[in-house]
C-alpha cells in the first residue's frame, strides 16, 4: 500500500471526490483522502493523502491557499459560478476600474464570510448544496477568514482576473460576489485555479493522465513523504527502546527537551513514526502514530 502525498492537478468538470476515487482505483483501492476540496469547475492543486498519510491530512487543511480566479461582472448565479443559473443582473459601472484598488484593499486582513448555500457544509446531516438544489435556504453563521494578498491580474470591460492568498475556509465564489458588490454591481466566478496549498508552494503537480500512465507502467506516481507538511515542527529522534515505549502508548523522557507542543517522532533509522507532544521539560508522549512507519 502506498504511503505519502500526491499533489494532483485536478481537471475541470470533476468533483474532488471523483478525482480521489479515480486515483484510489488506479492504486488498487488504497486508503486515501483529499485535503481541501475543489469545486468541479475548478482546476489545480488537490493534495491526496494516501495510506498512513491520511493521519496528517488535517495539517494541510489548516494551511493557506493561493488561487487565480476570474470574476464575470454584471450577473450573479445561484451557485456563485458559471455553472448555475443567473438569479440577478445589474449594470456594470463604466469606470469601475478606477475604484478597484480601494475596493480590494477593503478585503485584506481578517474578516467574516458567510458560506454559500452551494457548499459541502452540513446542516442536520445534510450537505447545504442538497438543500439548495431542493430550493431550501437556511441561515449560515459567518466564519472567520483572512485575506493575505489580493492582486488584480487583468481587467476588461466586464471581467476581472485576480490572484488571492487566503486562509482555510475561504470561499472564492463568495469573495468574488463580494468584490463585485463593492464595485457597484454583481458577479460570479467564471474560472478558478488553485495554484498551491501551503507548504507545497514550489512542488510540482501531476495530472490525472500522468498518474494513470505511471500506474499502467507499474512505477506508480511520485509521492511526497508524509512528514513533508510537518517541517515546521521540531524533530525528535528516539533510541530503539524509546521508540518501542512510544509505540506502546507510553511517554519517554529525553535528556534534551524540545520546545513544548507537537513534535515529529523518528526512530534511529530516520523512519517517521508520527506525532508526539512535548511538555517542554523533557517528557514526550505519543499523539498520533503511524501503524507502518516510513
Amino acid at each position: 500500500m502506498p504511503h505519502g502525498i500526491l499533489l494532483l492537478d485536478k481537471p475541470a468538470g470533476m468533483s474532488s471526490n471523483a478525482a480521489l476515487q479515480r486515483v484510489r482505483r488506479l492504486l488498487g483501492g488504497c486508503k486515501a483522502g483529499h485535503a481541501g476540496s475543489l469545486d468541479p469547475l475548478a482546476t489545480g492543486m488537490l493534495p491526496l493523502c494516501l495510506g498512513e498519510a491520511t493521519k496528517i491530512a488535517g495539517e494541510i487543511l489548516s494551511n493557506r491557499k493561493r488561487y487565480r480566479f476570474t470574476v464575470g461582472l454584471g450577473a450573479r448565479t445561484a451557485t456563485g459560478d458559471r455553472e448555475g443559473p443567473v438569479v440577478e443582473e445589474a449594470p456594470v459601472p463604466e469606470r469601475w476600474q478606477e475604484g478597484l484598488e480601494a475596493a480590494l484593499r477593503g478585503f485584506l486582513g481578517p474578516g467574516l464570510q458567510i458560506p454559500p448555500m452551494y457548499s459541502a457544509l452540513k446542516r442536520d446531516g445534510q450537505p447545504l448544496y442538497r438543500l439548495a438544489r431542493a430550493g431550501v435556504t437556511v441561515e449560515r453563521a459567518p466564519r472567520e477568514i483572512e485575506i493575505f494578498e489580493l492582486v488584480p491580474l487583468s481587467q476588461v470591460a466586464a471581467a476581472l482576473e485576480l490572484d488571492v492568498l487566503c486562509s482555510k475556509g475561504t470561499y472564492v465564489r463568495t469573495l468574488a460576489e463580494d468584490i463585485a458588490r463593492a464595485l457597484g454591481t454583481c458577479g460570479h466566478v467564471t474560472a478558478l485555479r488553485r495554484t498551491w496549498v501551503e507548504p507545497f508552494e514550489v512542488d510540482g503537480m501531476q495530472t490525472l493522465e500522468a498518474v494513470t500512465r505511471a500506474c499502467e507502467e507499474g512505477a506508480g506516481p511520485e509521492l511526497l513523504p508524509a512528514d513533508r507538511p510537518l517541517e515546521h515542527l521540531s524533530a525528535v529522534t528516539l533510541e530503539s527502546w524509546q521508540a518501542d515505549r512510544i509505540g506502546h502508548g507510553q511517554e519517554v523522557v529525553l535528556l534534551r527537551s524540545p520546545p513544548p507542543g507537537r513534535v515529529r517522532l523518528y526512530d534511529a533509522a530516520k523512519r517517521f513514526l508520527g506525532l508526539g507532544e512535548s511538555d517542554g521539560r523533557g517528557k514526550v508522549r505519543p499523539r498520533r502514530l503511524f501503524t507502518n512507519p516510513g
